[in-house]
């Protein structure tokens, strides 16, 4: 019992070093590497994505126009993202660890103010588009089916998009909000301190 409260003692008075600048820096340089992989990755993805929905409709040549404009929205929506989303690229290479304590600083709530419009207007945009896309690309295909079929055919695309939006999303968006907010708060702290 005595040890128990020795160690107590020792724990909660013990002093913990302040985040060091460099670790500062080294962690995010790391989380702008992770970002442009992310970036690089999700262009050739839909970049794929584009290729394979043309693929799909020269393959199976629809016929009725809702299907046509559903593609053509579905691509959009695409073309549309990835434009803004790429717009990163250049500034996450500019951001400079190096270059003076406010200037960094200023850079990455910089970032994060463009990751926010991203991850509300833009992705937003992209979820609509897609959404309408897939709906009215579906209609085609659908009259070929049962009725009961063709509901639960656009329940289960509709829930998929659902759980992206309302699951998946979300916790992205909190994951890449809590990085940058982890380093402006480090930050701030070791600005305080000094």
């Amino acid at each position: 019992m005595n040890n128990d409260k020795n160690l107590n003692e020792l724990w909660s008075g013990q002093t913990t070093k302040p985040p060091q600048i460099e670790e500062l820096f080294s962690n995010f340089a790391q989380i702008k590497k992770k970002n442009l992989a992310t970036l690089i990755a999700a262009n050739f993805l839909m970049v794929a994505t584009i290729a394979f929905i043309i693929f799909i409709c020269f393959y199976f040549k629809p016929k009725l126009i809702t299907t046509k404009i559903g593609i053509g929205l579905t691509i959009l929506g695409i073309i549309v993202y990835l434009f803004f989303y790429n717009q990163l690229i250049p500034y996450l290479r500019k951001i400079n660890e190096t270059k003076s304590n406010n200037e960094f600083l200023k850079a990455v709530i910089k970032l994060k103010e463009k990751q926010k419009f991203l991850q509300t207007k833009m992705l937003q945009i992209y979820f609509i588009t897609l959404t309408f896309g897939l709906c009215l690309y579906l209609y085609e295909y659908v009259l070929l089916i049962p009725f009961p079929w063709s509901i639960f055919a656009y329940l289960v695309t509709l829930l998929w998009l659902g759980f992206n939006w309302f699951y998946l999303r979300p916790r992205v968006v909190r994951k890449q909000r809590d990085k940058l907010d982890g380093i402006i708060k480090k930050y701030e702290n070791i600005k305080n301190q000094n």
